[in-house]
């Protein structure tokens, strides 16, 4: 704007500007001014509200996390000078597995809940981080303790990483803040779960479901991660009723004692004899059916497979639609169980169990295929494989299949009506960019299980329900205890149901409490729902729900973005948001994705210190939304170049002199009013840009313009905004200069918050981050109906000049006594409307001769040298 809110003022500018230490100068102005503060007596239409990530507060941000939330908060900066209001919280996701495995390592414990709490406990390591501690040497302590230790950690870990967001210059306000732990989140994942539970939306079933071994808790679908994994393929003979031998080939002969049925195509003629039969199981003499399923695959091995309980996922499948038999013989920490199957009734079978009980499956497959060969069962040696098996995404030995009883949301994956549902929520929903919404229909359309939300941890949300106990000890698990919602969050394993004494837990007759709490994307899944005060600020919530943006990663769109769009459907029949910002990855030299688990990461704190924040910002903001980017320091070079031409290139433009009156008024000369029409393009593509959702565009214009400014325009206009042309001119100059330099400010302020608002502090009272955007109109009545090719023309022809005088090695302060211009005609009358600065600034003392042609073209040239005293 030609004359913006915030009035200038005389120019204070200091002796020697510099980037450095700007970070803790401001960032302390702008929390003791609440500059970032969000208004809540604002109306809805004023406000622009995000559901900012919590990050995962188990160790260290990485350079992944500081690219992402870059872009983020350049459209939060946007929407705040764009007029609105901008709730932006932060907060910090700090339960589930990440956080226990670290408290695990940081201090050598692991939680057992048989333990009673020991009051003033000192843990047997204080820092242990970097290494991972067996769980053989961790000592065992009570839950209690184990969830104190979890919440001290965090706490310090929020602490960090809130220096480094506040370093960084993230535009949040401190004061709307909170942790996926607090009383708040406890009490908000628990009133939806209990109203899923109400509305039939949340069940509980016993049922084969993916294991980890390594932290003993249920996984679900959206946390697996295929991997490749050796294993050997086996040719096992199982036995017709007439002794002839029917092969299979199996990667797991350790689950030979739990085979239920073989399995073929229905299509596949070698096995079309064998349906409806029935074969014994080698070694263990177990009698199972021959039967026939689509799903198995003619072409792969024998053709014909062993149905486990359970081997794969596959296994699940067939024992589903064939409804076979479980005999399950893998315990939940990945051994075979010690009591023999009863459906092992041979005296060989028995044996050679006792001889498996206990072991893990390595083991067991040894002792199998050693039993195996001495049978004669075993066709051949195994032949080495690559298998693919499916992993825990944090973990590090492959998933197992065991039966177990678990809690469930429904999402679609067993419920057509639900899928089509959520899949018109993504249509509903603008992904930016565009593409993304595809990943998203596709994770939809593929799901074949609902929501597993319950997990066998201590650090995480307690699923709120309490199960009595008849007369003879059985837990009732089909008749749940819930809490009424005032009585939210409980512990069930600290807290007693209405009607109950504490004397009663786990007791005949009295009650037992829920011992598993909720995976962390079932809290996760509700940030919009915490941050926007659902459960006890309904008058916050109605003005900032359904939120405008969700900014994520492109990696858990099927986890946390797909879980929120599925509670606010299930919950407020809405989106809960509108816009989805999808970034891409971070990757290292080698394109591998950044990440702390790959260990290929690099922490942030050292590259913000080294090169400033708002370098780093401004090589993630030079990537688009959805776009990889490399981890590229040389791009923080150039950011930190531009944010140092911010300070000295403001300088020199601001060192002129003042202008009085109205600035608009003051720009008479066709140069000035050029440079100022190109400047009004620039603000509708970078507006356009910003709302887009392409801040990457606002940047790339924004930027390509300045170095203009700076290199042709400054240069082009000092003499006369010195006053080597007269008052008036003078004037003109120094008008535009300001009118540029407050507009150019304002488009940098998104990526270059410290620069700008150093700038902006030398000749304005109030923040520029609190400035309006600038408007185009406002800069095109400066620039009346000036053609802004008149500078592109002029700059072109000092290159030119310049150009000349270094293929001649003189300097730039050396005169032109002859020279001529030669170019198209409409060209050249560009040039003639700011031929006096183009003689100023090239040092041209000669008359300038004209000349036809195809480009713009500087010939002729006859230099004098300066000669130096």
């Amino acid at each position: 704007m030609t004359n913006p809110a915030h009035a200038p003022r005389a120019v204070t500018i200091p002796e020697k500007p510099s980037i450095d230490g700007l970070e803790e100068k401001w960032a302390q102005v702008w929390s003791e001014q609440g500059t970032y503060t969000f208004d809540r007596s604002k109306a809805r239409e004023e406000i622009y509200s995000i559901d900012t990530p919590p990050p995962t507060a188990s160790g260290s941000l990485h350079v992944g996390h500081v690219f992402s939330y870059t872009h983020t908060d350049c459209i939060a900066r946007y929407k705040r000078m764009a007029g609105f209001e901008v709730f932006y919280p932060m907060g910090w996701d700090d339960n589930g597995l990440p956080t226990e495995r670290r408290v695990q390592n940081y201090y050598g414990v692991r939680g057992d809940a048989s333990l009673p709490y020991e009051e003033g406990f000192v843990p047997p390591l204080q820092g242990a981080e970097g290494k991972s501690v067996k769980a053989a040497d961790q000592k065992p302590i009570s839950r209690r303790n184990f969830i104190e230790l979890c919440d001290v950690l965090t706490v310090e870990d929020e602490k960090t990483f809130e220096h480094l967001w506040r370093t960084l210059g993230l535009s949040v306000d401190w004061d709307i803040s909170y942790r996926t732990i607090d009383g708040r989140s406890r009490a908000v994942a628990q009133q939806a779960f209990l109203r899923n539970l109400e509305r039939g939306e949340a069940y509980q079933a016993e049922a084969p479901g993916l294991w980890d071994v390594t932290f003993q808790t249920a996984v679900a679908q959206a946390e697996l991660e295929a991997r490749d994994y050796p294993g050997h393929f086996h040719r096992v003979a199982f036995h017709k009723p007439d002794g002839e031998k029917v092969h299979i080939e199996t990667t797991r002969p350790e689950l030979i004692p739990a085979v239920v049925a073989l399995i073929a195509h229905p299509d596949d003629e070698r096995y079309a004899g064998l349906f409806g039969t029935t074969v014994t199981s080698p070694l263990f003499g177990v009698e199972v059916p021959v039967l026939a399923h689509p799903a198995a695959e003619p072409d792969k091995g024998a053709g014909i497979a062993m149905c486990c309980t359970f081997g794969d996922l596959t296994d699940v499948q067939w024992w589903r639609e064939l409804q076979l038999p479980t005999r399950s013989v893998i315990q939940r920490n990945g051994r075979i169980q010690h009591e023999t199957p009863e459906w092992v009734t041979s005296a060989q079978g028995k044996k050679l169990f006792d001889d498996l009980a206990g072991k893990t499956t390595f083991s067991a497959r040894t002792t199998i295929v050693d039993a195996l060969r001495e049978s004669g069962d075993l066709d051949g040696e195994p032949t080495a494989t690559q298998r693919k098996a499916n992993f825990f995404e944090k973990g590090d030995k492959p998933l197992e299949i065991v039966t177990s009883r678990q809690w469930y949301i429904r999402n679609g994956g067993r419920d057509t009506d639900l899928r089509e549902q959520l899949l018109a929520r993504g249509r509903e929903l603008e992904f930016h960019p565009p593409f993304m919404r595809t990943r998203y229909e596709n994770w939809v359309g593929g799901l074949n299980g609902d929501w597993l939300i319950s997990r066998q941890r201590f650090f995480g949300v307690a699923i709120p329900l309490w199960y009595p106990i008849d007369a003879h000890g059985e837990v009732d698990f089909d008749h749940p205890i819930t809490p009424s919602e005032d009585q939210l969050p409980v512990d069930p394993y600290a807290d007693v149901p209405a009607g109950y004494e504490e004397s009663q837990r786990d007791q005949p007759g009295g009650f037992t409490g829920d011992p598993d709490v909720m995976d962390t994307w079932a809290i996760s899944s509700l940030t919009p729902q915490i941050a926007a005060g659902w459960r006890g600020d309904r008058e916050l919530f109605t003005k900032i729900f359904p939120m405008d943006l969700r900014p994520q990663g492109q990696d858990i769109i099927r986890t946390w973005l797909f879980a929120t769009v599925v509670r606010a459907h299930l919950e407020h029949d809405s989106l809960p948001w509108k816009h989805a910002a999808i970034s891409g990855w971070i990757l290292d030299p080698d394109r591998k994705k950044m990440s702390k688990s790959k260990g290929n990461a690099e922490t942030p704190e050292g590259i913000v210190t080294q090169h400033g924040a708002d370098a780093v910002r401004y090589w993630a903001a030079s990537a688009r939304l959805g776009t990889d980017a490399a981890y590229d320091t040389g791009q923080m070079k150039v950011g930190r170049r531009l944010a140092i031409k911010v300070l000295n290139a403001s300088k020199f433009a601001l060192s002129f002199g003042d202008v009085e009156g109205d600035l608009a008024a003051a720009v008479t000369d066709p140069l000035d009013a050029a440079m100022l029409a190109g400047l009004a393009d620039v603000v509708d593509k970078a507006t356009g840009g910003f709302e887009a959702y392409d801040h990457t565009r606002a940047l790339e214009v924004t930027e390509a313009f300045f170095w203009t400014f700076c290199d042709d325009y400054l240069e082009l206009v000092k003499d006369r905004a010195y006053g080597a042309r007269g008052e008036e001119a003078a004037a003109s100059a120094r008008a535009a200069l300001r009118i540029a330099l407050d507009v150019l400010l304002r488009l940098l302020a998104p990526v270059l918050p410290y620069a700008t608002e150093e700038v902006w502090s030398w000749w304005h009272d109030g923040s520029i981050h609190r400035a309006p955007w600038p408007e185009a109109d406002d800069v095109k009545t400066a620039a009346a109906q000036a053609d802004p090719a008149v500078l592109a023309a002029v700059g072109a022809a000092l290159a030119g000049v310049r150009k000349a005088k270094s293929e001649a090695k003189v300097g730039m302060r050396a005169e032109v006594s002859a020279m001529t211009l030669a170019g198209p005609a409409a060209e050249l009358d560009r040039v003639r409307a700011g031929l006096d600065d183009l003689r100023a600034a090239g040092k041209i003392t000669a008359e300038i001769g004209f000349a036809d042609a195809e480009s713009l073209q500087v010939r002729d040239v006859t230099l004098v040298p300066v000669v130096k005293d």
